[in-house]
């Protein structure tokens, strides 16, 4: 295709235009080539400009196109211009010119020179150390103990596709929605920090986010019994760290196993603030560092989050309390523990009427002027008319219903009237002692104190276990989660340095991306665990119900912890399910007239029924003293 010329050649004079007739710029079978660029944008804007000159009369037009007739030709220039002037006009208005979104420079990864306990950058060797676990997963104790989940999801090793931040550089990437992962690499030896400090670092990368699981590594206790192709939920680890999320709980987890010295059994302790994970799409990185003075502190993004004492800030507590209940110990039979009693001496007084109502007829009360006493509170509906299919004999007399009687509306009140009530005002009720101090209160009784027999005390928590591996064994709903550049070791300034070469480069580049790529607050895509019902209920409840079964395939506890809204309408839906077969059975005992009612009748059957069956009780004697029958069946 010729390419577009917009020098003098094509702006010619009026009189050289009407022989100007060069083939068209593109054919408009080929349009569709023609991608968003700021070419493409100065191109249509000159084209347009002509088309807007030549629909005023102006001299300069654009050629006219090979396959269409003059007619043709002219009702195409002029909406051209039409459309021209509406975006010159939009375009002087506009607030600002959109522009093109720029692409950053990346940087290239270079494998660091550092050295560390452990160290991974997943480069091409990385599957000599990685190796995915076979193991079944134990489900004892979940209720479904028959059966047990393979660890059926990938792995690989990949760069990132969301947010690229450095060329080159690659990591482990999870690569299944809603299956169990699990991955391990043993240490060259193991990993002793007793008197040391632990430094524990790596990037996590959230490529489609975290609505639902984890991202945390776990430093796996050192033993001879320590196999990759086995490794799964119950290995034995040291510490658990890192990001998990689901529904409303996000943390970043601390948790280590620490053994009792008395007797030798291994117990969870769990940080009991822990802080909360960072759900984005860029690269985060988080730290942990234990010092041998039993202190902590948590990074993300080498920024401090948390940091205390390991015997201050766990759950249950490293060391057990120094003295316990009694549990021998019991409370006499004589030991008084009511701190105030009634007043033995107080005696009721002479002028207390127990029996005096709460209320007494108001003997000074009037009938209003409006009362209206004759007439009736209700009166039949002058309305009403006898179905044509009512049948005297098979249903019996018919009679209408009753409405508000339409003269009460306005005034005080119609029919009988009484005198109100009011309030007695030698009314006192019962009469009760007052309350004083007892004299014999001896205070809240508890177990005297002994010496716990189970009790130790470790003064150095920091000391861990020896560790042999590092695993990842998690389950998500998202995949694409992406680990890389991790640091296990005893150096503060080695990780610095670590996150220098690889974090600091590239996460700059990352959030400047994700800024540019981020919508407009109204085209904003929400989450599951965001969405509320007002905004969209059918999208709120198809989003729901889709997370809740897929999460439910799993693990059915899990789902309705995450979504409670869909498990408590499903719990709704049976119980009115169950509600409307009851009914139907009630029903199904009906008379032959009921079942007959007519169509129109039926969402109104219930208070229809009622009427029928309070005109019933008075219809007898009503009807006696009128001269015909009024027979029909009662409408709603």
């Amino acid at each position: 295709h010729e390419p577009l010329d917009l020098h003098s050649s094509h702006l010619s004079s009026a009189s050289s235009t009407s022989s100007w007739n060069p083939k068209p710029l593109l054919e408009p079978w080929h349009w569709h080539q023609l991608a968003p660029s700021g070419v493409l944008s100065s191109c249509l804007a000159f084209i347009l400009n002509r088309l807007a000159l030549c629909a005023l009369g102006r001299s300069l037009c654009i050629p006219q196109p090979r396959w269409s007739s003059s007619v043709d030709t002219m009702k195409f220039n002029a909406a051209a211009a039409a459309v021209s002037a509406a975006i010159l006009a939009g375009t002087a208005h506009a607030d600002k010119p959109e522009e093109s979104p720029v692409v950053p420079e990346l940087p290239t990864f270079t494998p660091t020179t550092l050295k560390a306990p452990f160290l991974e950058q997943f480069t091409d060797d990385w599957e000599k150390r990685w190796k995915p676990s076979h193991a079944k997963k134990d489900m004892k104790g979940s209720g479904n103990d028959e059966e047990e989940w393979a660890f059926v999801g990938e792995w690989a090793v990949e760069e990132p596709y969301q947010y690229k931040g450095m060329a080159g550089d690659k990591g482990l990437v999870v690569k299944n929605p809603a299956a169990h992962h699990a991955i391990s690499a043993k240490f060259p030896k193991k990993i002793d920090n007793k008197g040391k400090t632990l430094v524990v670092q790596y990037e996590v990368k959230l490529q489609k986010g975290l609505e639902c699981g984890g991202a945390y590594m776990k430093l796996l206790r050192d033993n001879k019994a320590l196999h990759q192709e086995e490794f799964s939920n119950t290995t034995p680890y040291v510490i658990m760290f890192g990001p998990d999320k689901c529904g409303h709980t996000n943390k970043v987890h601390f948790i280590f196993n620490h053994k009792n010295p008395k007797t030798g059994e291994y117990e969870e302790k769990h940080l009991s603030s822990p802080p909360t994970a960072k759900i984005v799409k860029t690269t985060e990185l988080y730290t942990l560092i234990v010092h041998p003075n039993n202190t902590y502190a948590i990074k993300q993004n080498g920024e401090e989050v948390k940091s205390g004492s390991l015997l201050e800030d766990f759950t249950p507590a490293i060391n057990p309390p120094a003295e316990i209940d009694d549990p021998k110990d019991s409370k006499p039979d004589t030991w008084v523990d009511e701190a105030r009693i009634p007043d033995p001496e107080a005696k009721k007084p002479e002028d207390w009427d127990e029996d005096a109502p709460f209320e007494i007829v108001d003997e000074e009360a009037t009938i209003p002027e409006d009362w209206l006493e004759k007439e009736p509170t209700t009166i039949p509906d002058p309305e009403a008319q006898k179905p044509e299919d009512w049948d005297d004999e098979e249903d019996g007399d018919w009679i209408a219903p009753t409405v508000p009687n339409p003269k009460c509306a306005d005034i005080s009140g119609c029919g009988p009237w009484t005198k109100p009530m009011k309030k007695n005002p030698d009314y006192k009720g019962k009469w009760t002692a007052p309350f004083i101090d007892n004299p014999a209160y001896k205070g809240p009784w508890a177990p005297r104190k002994i010496k716990n027999p189970a009790f130790f005390e470790d003064k150095t928590p920091a000391n861990f276990e020896p560790m042999g591996a590092i695993g990842f064994e998690i389950w998500t709903m998202q995949p694409d989660i992406l680990f890389n550049n991790i640091y296990i070791g005893h150096s503060i300034e080695d990780a610095e340095k670590l996150a220098a070469e690889t974090f600091k480069l590239k996460h700059p580049v990352e959030k400047a991306l994700a800024e540019a790529d981020k919508p407009k607050d109204e085209d904003k895509p929400t989450s599951p665990s965001d969405l509320k019902f007002l905004d969209g209920p059918v999208h709120y409840i198809k989003e729901k119900l889709d997370l809740f079964l897929t999460i439910a395939k799993n693990d059915p506890v899990e789902a309705i912890k995450f979504v409670p809204e869909v498990a408590g309408g499903i719990g709704a839906i049976i119980v009115t399910l169950v509600a409307v077969v009851v009914g139907l059975i009630g029903l199904g005992g009906s008379s032959p007239a009921v079942k007959d009612t007519a169509a129109a009748a039926k969402d109104k059957a219930k208070e229809a029924k009622e009427k029928v069956a309070q005109a019933t009780a008075t219809g007898a004697e009503k009807a006696k003293g009128e001269a015909s029958k009024r027979a029909t069946r009662s409408q709603s």
